[in-house]
């Protein structure tokens, strides 16, 4: 499929063992955002001659890597908050916003036929819920027959922030998953199984007869996955589109967090997607190497000026104009040499 040859056509692009050329630009972190920023390094490359050498190896190993200055920059789904951001000198922006997405292998069961709540999906994810036909899904699908099925349930592996995102959600839907489970990029499982990025996630509910995970919607589209509805916070069964993403994105006030890191998970509308989220970049403000800082930032900025199609075409939502505006603004008063002078000024 198209985006299948998207992501074959740049494959260094995610490959660690591949080293990146002079003028190349490293990153690591998140899988969330990987078929996106795949299919624009690959425009890029053809429009500057530039790579983007980009290893999608999750959010907690990105930001590692991050730390340990062997990228340029990092790629979180989970943001780094205030305190953590100005102890270490670390600009933080949200480059695209996406939908996580529940994914199911039952047999019988079609795309967007079977819907769950969020206390429900907290329970299956909690082992509490151990099999299709439990009476608490049965009762949110009175006209499906659902079978008498142990649920195989699949989660990351890696440190993710598609994960923190997914207990975020699971923690607002259920006072059990809070205190027991709880919000990071790792968990300590109540059940299942354990699968390495979107990617494993996908695959692995992809062969798994009666399993359950939770993916990036652009790998719901790569792999072909069965997908559910959710119950928003309206009580409305929404079925997981680029429309129902930007509703839950419409209200967001991103200024007013540090590094932009606003969460959308549970937003309100009739229309709002319930597990919305962004995924941010990290550049050190002080870089040690200006100028692999200012080719990072010139595709950046590229990306937000030529790049809103097609994440649109991979069901991701484009940043709005007035959030870019202040981010570029931020990256020419924050973002400075050792000189003091600004790395890169961004041209409207």
């Amino acid at each position: 499929m198209k985006l299948y040859r998207t992501l074959m056509a740049v494959g260094c692009f995610a490959t660690a063992s591949v080293p990146a050329g002079a003028a190349d630009i490293s990153g690591a972190g998140a899988t969330f955002p990987y078929p996106i920023y795949a299919k624009w390094a690959d425009a890029y490359k053809k429009a500057t001659g530039i790579g983007v050498n980009y290893q999608s190896i999750g959010s907690g190993g990105g930001v590692r890597r991050f730390y340990a200055r062997a990228v340029t920059f990092g790629a979180t789904d989970a943001p780094l908050k205030g305190p953590d951001l100005e102890k270490r000198g670390i600009a933080q922006f949200p480059m695209v916003m996406g939908g996580i997405v529940p994914v199911i292998n039952v047999p019988g069961i079609k795309a967007a036929e079977l819907v769950f709540d969020g206390p429900t999906l907290a329970r299956v994810f909690l082992g509490e819920i151990k099999t299709w036909d439990h009476q608490a899904i049965a009762r949110l699908n009175p006209s499906l027959k659902l079978p008498k099925q142990a649920i195989a349930i699949v989660h990351r592996s890696d440190g993710s922030g598609t994960t923190f995102n997914f207990a975020h959600y699971l923690a607002e839907m259920s006072p059990t998953w809070k205190s027991e489970v709880g919000v990071n990029t790792s968990l300590r499982w109540p059940a299942g199984t354990g699968a390495k990025g979107n990617e494993g996630v996908a695959n692995t509910v992809a062969s798994t007869r009666g399993s359950i995970g939770y993916v990036e919607y652009a790998y719901v589209l790569q792999n072909k996955l069965t997908y559910t509805r959710l119950i928003n916070r309206a009580g409305k069964p929404i079925v997981p589109t680029s429309q129902s993403f930007q509703a839950a994105a419409a209200n967001a006030d991103w200024m007013s967090q540090v590094g932009y890191g606003v969460l959308l998970a549970n937003q309100p509308g009739d229309q709002s997607w319930p597990i919305t989220a962004p995924t941010w970049i990290l550049v050190y403000k002080s870089p040690t190497d200006a100028g692999a800082v200012r080719e990072a930032l010139k595709f950046f900025a590229w990306a937000y000026r030529n790049g809103a199609k097609m994440a649109e075409e991979l069901h991701y939502v484009p940043m709005p104009a007035n959030v870019i505006n202040h981010v570029q603004k931020m990256w020419a008063t924050e973002i400075r040499d050792a000189a003091g002078k600004p790395i890169f000024v961004a041209s409207n």
